[in-house]
């Protein structure tokens, strides 16, 4: 079958995705010839980005407006790569308004290329309009849950659910041989701090994060912390953190996940792979005063901003979101679950239901999502065999 899939990822999440879809495309069929934007990621798994995608992990309106000139060529780039690469089909990995762009910029030169949007803007909570501009600029959503599909309907865009990706990713951590590799006792209290993966992450909750370890160490003298950098934003973090942090690198976040009594984080991918790991969370999060104050009156319509929060319905991890995202309000969340096996292994049961709800056991994201591209390639081939043998596609046979 074999064929030419184009692969855009504009920040670390994407860059992940990327990688993963590139290794189950080359499973599926080792002829297809892959190219792409993105990440370190991509590249390790045989995927070298053709522009440069450096800059480009925004968050908020300010940032955007700061970012735009960098954004604008970088969108440029990314279309001029895609046109010179000829793909059968190209792949729009996450970072709604970047793959928009690059989505628009590639149809208005070449409609026939097919463009498949993989990870939706989450028109369940904010801007439910981005389903219908979406609709008219790509050819296929491939989204994480089954309640994104009814607002594409009315649109008539094609979706397919493939369920969280950290499903997929999962592998068991190995908690006793973390905590004997950092000299940490089977019964001494981890503090996981995890402030995100943006620059704008870092300036905004990791203080907070951290002014909340400290306050729950105060009258907590086992306490340890630990951080999992992030590689895009690993100096920044690191910079952040107190000297006596333990400070881990992503290769063994696994392992950090379930060594962690409990973790503080910024909402995000993470959560949900934390989770995964038996570890009970509370997560925060912060915009720029003036993208929350858009959000908060005019975009942001669901009751939470967890992934488990929402499949639940319920407040399942305590979250705290804007002026509530405070270290008083983490600390007294955080305090039980460190202090009472009964309230941990309540969260962590609770959070395990959730996550069952958002589909854990079943396909990988990638495989799915890489059914979806060998489907577009596998199409295209049939169109091209029948105008070679000069029959009409569903005449054959009549």
């Amino acid at each position: 079958m074999s064929g030419r899939v184009f692969l855009v990822a504009a920040e670390s999440s994407g860059d992940a995705l990327g990688a993963d879809l590139a290794r189950a495309l080359k499973i599926r069929d080792a002829a297809i010839e892959l190219a792409g934007v993105g990440g370190p990621l991509m590249s390790a798994a045989g995927v070298p980005s053709r522009a440069d995608i450096s800059g480009l992990a925004i968050l908020g309106f300010i940032d955007g407006l700061l970012a735009y000139e960098r954004v604008k060529r970088a969108v440029a780039e990314a279309v001029t790569a895609v046109l010179d690469a000829k793909p059968d089909v190209v792949v729009l990995i996450d970072s709604w308004g970047f793959t928009l762009r690059v989505a628009q910029g590639v149809r208005a030169v070449d409609p026939s290329i097919k463009l498949v949007k993989y990870i939706g803007p989450q028109v369940w909570a904010t801007r439910a309009g981005r389903a219908k501009t979406l609709a008219a600029s790509v050819d296929h959503l491939i989204c994480i849950h089954d309640f994104e599909t009814p607002y594409y309907e009315p649109y008539g865009l094609p979706c397919t659910v493939c369920g969280h990706p950290a499903f997929g990713r999962f592998k068991p951590g190995d908690a006793v041989a973390f905590r004997a590799r950092h000299n940490v006792a089977s019964n001494q209290r981890l503090l996981l701090v995890l402030p995100g993966s943006r620059p704008a992450e870092i300036r905004r909750i990791g203080p907070t994060l951290w002014k909340t370890a400290q306050l729950l160490r105060a009258d907590r003298f086992d306490l340890r912390f630990a951080m999992v950098a992030a590689q895009a934003v690993h100096d920044e973090a690191v910079a952040q953190a107190p000297a006596e942090a333990l400070i881990v690198e992503e290769a063994e976040k696994e392992d950090a996940f379930a060594a962690a009594t409990v973790a503080l984080a910024a909402s995000g991918t993470v959560t949900t792979e934390v989770a995964l790991q038996g570890a009970p969370l509370v997560i925060g999060y912060k915009l720029g005063w003036l993208t929350a104050l858009i959000a908060q009156y005019f975009l942001f319509k669901a009751k939470y901003a967890t992934l488990m929060n929402v499949a639940a319905d319920a407040e399942v991890a305590p979250e705290f979101l804007q002026y509530n995202m405070t270290p008083e309000n983490l600390a007294r969340a955080a305090a039980p679950l460190l202090d009472d096996p009964a309230a941990r292994a309540d969260q962590i049961a609770r959070q395990n239901r959730a996550l069952d709800r958002m589909g854990r056991g079943g396909r990988p994201a990638s495989e799915i999502a890489a059914d979806v591209v060998v489907n577009f390639l596998a199409t295209k081939r049939q169109s091209e065999s029948f105008r070679a043998s000069g029959v009409r596609p569903g005449t054959q046979g009549s």
